[in-house]
């Protein structure tokens, strides 16, 4: 964005601070209202016929922008819950079990998804309905944080389910 000196155009469309038009002006004169009021020209529609200059406080402008676009991000990364995935074995002991449901529930809380999955390994396979029943009992102890995404599906040897934070109303 040109400002002051660097605006090339011969005669611009002045916009006063307060948003009121005051009118077309040689640039040399639209800089001296500008340097009289202690602000900046600041180039706004350089297509314009003639080109759009606004006086304004370009720092102020400039800070604000920036303020803005931050809490812009802010908001995107907030809306864009992280997808956590946490592998369960079709023979997990309790203590485990209990330890890798406790740390699911804070991530529930903070409102990430999550993706269970279970490893089938040698004659597992002839059994994966204990994996999809642990994966079932995990899910009905989750069920006040979480509800269900995809319910449990066996791709090759691993099973997985995925799990979405609930809303709260």
């Amino acid at each position: 964005m040109a400002i002051n000196e660097q605006i090339r155009a011969k005669e611009v469309l002045v916009i006063g601070p307060n948003g009121e038009q005051v009118g077309v002006k040689k640039t040399e004169d639209a800089l001296t209202l500008a340097s009289y009021a202690g602000l900046d020209l600041v180039l706004i529609n350089p297509n314009g016929t003639p080109p759009v200059c606004k006086v304004m406080d370009y720092n102020k402008y400039r800070y604000e922008k920036i303020k803005k676009e931050k809490e812009a991000l802010k908001r995107q990364r907030a809306n864009m819950a992280e997808l956590k995935e946490y592998r369960l074995s079709p023979t997990i002991d309790v203590g485990d079990f209990e330890t890798k449901l406790r740390n699911v529930i804070k991530y529930l809380q903070k409102g990430d998804k999550i993706k269970l999955s279970i490893r089938f390994k040698g004659r597992q396979m002839a059994h994966t309905e204990l994996g999809r029943d642990v994966l079932i009992r995990f899910s009905d102890r989750l069920t006040e944080y979480a509800e269900i995404e995809q319910h449990p599906k066996l791709d090759g040897r691993t099973m997985t389910m995925l799990l979405t934070p609930k809303k709260e109303k």
